[in-house]
């Protein structure tokens, strides 16, 4: 829809134009209208989550019954290796959030922040963070963020943040069931996307992708984050992308996030994983 400045611009150049003054009616009525008139999204294009078309995506998507439940329980990840143990953690307090059992993370508490607390008072609560899920998989914090993992000819190896199989080995240790998905050369693109937007339309199970930033029109290597939802219409996947102060939440269509997924990591390529409670 034109704005009032631009209907004004355009009705002027139409007088003009009425008048026989052609010329300057076109250089009236042209700005305006290419101004005040955006393109539709391309096909390949990332649209905003927080956009108005971001927004009537969410409105209209037939599958979304993860959103909720995925964005009351959002944290951004606290560095740049941590994409998997923060998605890790939102999905893990989805599934359990209620339970009873949750661990409870004191890493962040230190000695001064309890001085004034009465005797044995704990002011930490129950649930996964982004520090704690690690300890239960097989990865440790040190070879997440560089820690050689082995040395090869002589120089160290060393591996940051998760490949997909380490993510899968990671969330299976927290207690979680999955189905790991390498996205490989002979995976059609169809079946792909009829699993996951199956996924989002069912409660209780959840999607995690993993795919590499590059391929996909960002900045950036591999990455990790949940599906919130899809719509149809557009043919796109909202990802709650962990790392809002690099990307933000974008709808990504289809072609475009299996071309993420359907790039190599170090022995084999990315994908996805679906998860539920045990």
């Amino acid at each position: 829809m034109l704005s009032t400045s631009a209907i004004k611009r355009v009705a002027a150049g139409l007088v003009l134009a009425a008048s026989g003054v052609a010329p300057f009616a076109v250089w009236l009525v042209a700005p305006a209208m290419a101004a005040d008139v955006a393109a539709p999204p391309t096909a390949s294009a990332l649209v905003p989550f927080a956009s108005e078309e971001g927004l009537q995506r969410l409105a209209r998507a037939g599958a979304k019954v993860d959103f909720p439940a995925l964005a009351n329980q959002f944290e951004p990840q606290s560095n740049a290796a941590f994409c998997g143990p923060t998605t890790a953690a939102i999905v893990l307090n989805t599934v359990r959030g209620r339970s009873k059992d949750l661990p409870r993370d004191r890493s962040r508490l230190r000695a001064e922040d309890l001085q004034n607390m009465p005797p044995g008072a704990d002011p930490s609560l129950p649930r996964f963070t982004q520090d704690n899920v690690i300890t239960a998989g097989a990865k440790t914090r040190a070879q997440v963020l560089g820690e050689a993992m082995a040395v090869r000819d002589g120089k160290p190896v060393r591996d940051f943040g998760y490949q997909l199989r380490q993510l899968d080995q990671m969330l299976r240790a927290n207690g979680l069931t999955t189905r790991m998905v390498v996205v490989d050369d002979a995976m059609p693109e169809a079946s792909i996307r009829a699993e996951l937007a199956d996924n989002l339309k069912r409660t209780g199970d959840y999607a995690i992708v993993n795919y590499r930033r590059e391929q996909v029109g960002q900045s950036g290597g591999g990455h990790i984050s949940p599906l919130g939802a899809y719509d149809a219409e557009s043919d796109s996947f909202l990802v709650l992308d962990v790392n809002p102060a690099s990307a933000g939440w974008v709808w990504m269509p289809t072609a475009t996030l299996v071309k993420g997924m359907r790039t190599f990591d170090t022995i084999e390529n990315r994908g996805y994983v679906l998860v539920e409670a045990r």
